[in-house]
């Protein structure tokens, strides 16, 4: 028998902005009311309990306030029906709101509530997720700016269309669309270099996959968004998410891959915060946690991670610690291991290679390791192989006379490729 979902969006907002427990959330709205001006305003769990269920009240205005201001969302977005809505309100109203936002362009369309009546086929779920499934393909090798925009529609079409879709149909929905919203917080965050965007993005993604009840993809999702706050060096942040990740992994079947995976993930979170010997313990574990393996099959979206994945993380991890000859011979190997369509963690790997041969006061290797990921940059765009070549070229600055260096500066800065890095 399935159990009813409750407020899911509610519930996807509060996880996400950090609060992985109701006692969590209502001990930050009776702490933060005193700073908002707002006095003697006490929740307690039992409340919030209420707020989550299948149908929350609408709550006074005072914590109204403070809820929208913690969690960053609107009351509408949070699941709450107005109670001047709440009478005589039409089936269609969700997919009219959600048609009025895709005309105006302003936001995300928010993932909606399941309507009373439904109007699509059984067959739309698994007609939806065809095409989510080939999005995903089409990453590897379609470029960013091109693929960005169709998967955003298809995921507000998803939108549209779950309000009129009943179980299972609406649960396979929901989880291809959670899926595509995560594809398009990827391109966001890894290949152009949006992360205030893709943080908005991935919560959409979070929000579907409660309305799927699918703890897998709230992993995935959770553990993407921890890289948000890792890479910007707020590790509390990021160990928060990560902590989140982990519970929901716990609630479902998953496989050695994914745990590996998400281990890999705070391992990168921790390097770039800097603490490499922490990430080296994590890909140690997450090693033997590949080597043991699992009963669980690993998710069909979980495509982009693997061992030689695991092991460019590592590679990057050995240059970070200051172990050169190790991340020589890590990276390399990787280069050898990527499979042809592999483009774009190809580029990386390159742009570490390149660190390491600077690290160790050789340019000419270095330059050369750089251009080649130039060259891969511009057959495939990826912001995140960029990044990597620009921090290479700070590290040469000690050599910026010498010719390899010259050339590389001729390469980094031609016409075409200084133009899609500014138009990105």
């Amino acid at each position: 028998m399935s159990r009813p979902a409750g407020n899911t969006r509610l519930k996807a907002a509060r996880v996400a902005a950090g609060y992985n427990s109701q006692q969590a959330l209502a001990d930050a709205i009776t702490t933060a009311a005193p700073r908002l001006g707002i006095r003697g305003l006490a929740v307690g769990v039992r409340q919030i309990r209420r707020w989550e269920s299948a149908t929350p009240p609408w709550p006074q205005p005072d914590v109204h306030r403070v809820l929208t201001h913690l969690l960053g969302q609107s009351m509408e977005d949070l699941g709450f029906t107005p109670p001047w809505e709440a009478v005589g309100r039409q089936p269609d109203t969700t997919v009219r709101s959600t048609a009025r936002t895709l005309r105006t362009g302003t936001r995300l369309a928010p993932v909606p509530a399941q309507s009373t009546t439904a109007r699509q086929p059984a067959t739309v779920g698994r007609d939806f997720e065809t095409i989510t499934r080939s999005h995903r393909h089409l990453y590897w090798s379609v470029a960013p700016a091109t693929l960005h925009p169709a998967v955003l529609e298809h995921a507000r079409l998803g939108c549209a269309l779950l309000p009129e879709t009943a179980n299972p149909t609406r649960r396979i929905l929901a989880a291809a669309l959670s899926e595509s919203y995560l594809l398009v917080g990827r391109v966001e965050f890894f290949d152009l270099r949006q992360p205030d965007q893709a943080s908005e993005t991935l919560l959409r993604a979070l929000q579907a996959a409660g309305e799927a009840d699918d703890p897998l993809l709230g992993s995935a999702i959770l553990a993407h968004m921890a890289f948000i706050p890792g890479w910007a060096g707020d590790r509390d942040a990021a160990v928060e998410r990560m902590v989140a990740a982990r519970t929901y992994a716990r609630r479902g079947d998953a496989s050695a891959e994914l745990w590996a995976w998400l281990d890999a993930v705070e391992a990168e979170c921790e390097t770039r915060c800097g603490n490499p010997r922490d990430a080296l313990h994590l890909i140690g574990h997450a090693e033997d946690t590949l080597a043991v393996g699992s009963e669980y099959p690993t998710p069909a979206w979980l495509d982009w991670f693997s061992p030689v994945r695991l092991a460019a993380f590592k590679g990057n991890t050995q240059l970070t610690a200051g172990h050169l000859p190790q991340a020589r011979q890590t990276l390399h190997q990787v280069l050898d291991d990527l499979p042809p369509e592999s483009d774009k963690q190809r580029t990386v790997v390159l742009g570490d290679l390149a660190a390491v041969e600077a690290a160790d006061n050789r340019p000419e290797e270095a330059c050369r390791y750089a251009t080649q990921a130039l060259d891969q940059l511009s057959i495939t765009w990826y912001a995140t192989g960029m990044d990597r070549i620009r921090e290479v070229r700070r590290t040469l600055a000690p050599w910026q006379n010498e010719q390899c260096v010259r050339d590389l500066d001729d390469r980094l800065y031609d016409w075409g490729t200084t133009v899609s890095a500014l138009q990105r």
